[in-house]
């Protein structure tokens, strides 16, 4: 049996043993289970650094300007937190899609960087914060093995740390081990824009100065915009807009706030700007939007 087949059996069987609710956030710490029957609206959501790894089907992820398809054998590697949308293209009754998404830990990842006897050299172009790559039998098999060990919640805390390890050596031993070297463990110069990023990140609700930013990042105004522009494919504002928005969601789901009163705790000033600037994300005025999500 293929390491393909073992996983996509160990992710059928953990629906099939814990039921049907997808995302399926499972006792393992950063390791969720996607699956959808059928081709699903774009999902707005805030990305972590994780593997997105197809079981089965296909997707395609936008970050700003640049959208990424996936498909069967392959993964979207997201190396810094950041809002996108992401939808189903291939998924039906028979052949659901389905997709197991492992966090990465940054600090094994740095670890087994620091340990390696010939680590990969960093990557020295600029580079996306998110790609695809393709998927070897290695790193098929350190995800089956994550997966399977569902079925044995004792033997999670004995064992997933070492496959955890071990996936983290397979990515910076592969093809793509310098994009790792640099996108994950970093650059001094990358991981000062990543701080950047996560400050505006952090402070999405408030009036952040893109000359801070620059500072924060140890570039100048035009060198950090075209940078973040690289990584993320948007620009400060988008980024900070996506946030807000997104943001603006949840506590409207949540805790059945106002879209008046939500515009102002997510740093708008004008809620009739934020109802525009929602539609345009979203596809429909909040209401309206808030009114669809809760009856689906």
């Amino acid at each position: 049996m293929s390491t393909l087949s073992m996983l996509h059996d160990a992710v059928v069987a953990a629906f099939a043993a814990h039921g049907n609710g997808s995302p399926y956030f499972t006792a393992i710490d950063g390791l969720a289970l996607l699956r959808s029957f059928s081709e699903r609206h774009p999902n707005h959501l805030i990305h972590r650094p994780a593997l997105c790894i197809v079981v089965q089907g296909a997707k395609w992820t936008t970050f700003g300007e640049r959208r990424l398809h996936y498909r069967t054998s392959q993964a979207m590697v997201v190396s810094v937190e950041m809002p996108g949308a992401s939808q189903v293209v291939h998924g039906a009754p028979d052949a659901p899609y389905l997709s197991a998404v492992i966090e990465l830990d940054q600090a094994i990842l740095r670890e087994v960087y620091e340990s390696m006897e010939a680590p990969p050299t960093p990557a020295s172009d600029e580079h996306a914060a998110a790609f695809v790559m393709e998927l070897n039998e290695a790193i098929l098999g350190c995800a089956a093995r994550a997966v399977s060990l569902l079925g044995e919640p004792q033997a999670i805390p004995l064992l997933y740390p070492g496959v955890k390890r071990e996936l983290c050596y397979r990515l910076l031993a592969g093809p793509h081990g310098g994009v790792f070297a640099r996108m994950v463990v970093g650059a001094e110069r990358n991981r000062r824009l990543v701080e950047a990023i996560h400050a505006l990140r952090g402070n999405f609700d408030k009036q952040v100065r893109v000359d801070d930013l620059a500072a924060l990042a140890g570039l100048s105004p035009t060198a950090f915009h075209r940078q973040f522009k690289a990584m993320t494919a948007m620009t400060p504002v988008q980024f900070q807009k996506q946030i807000r928005l997104m943001e603006a969601r949840r506590l409207m789901l949540s805790r059945e706030m106002s879209a008046e009163t939500v515009a102002f705790e997510v740093g708008y000033a004008s809620p009739s700007q934020f109802s525009r600037e929602y539609a345009r994300l979203f596809g429909a005025p909040p209401r309206r939007d808030i009114g669809k999500l809760l009856s689906a």
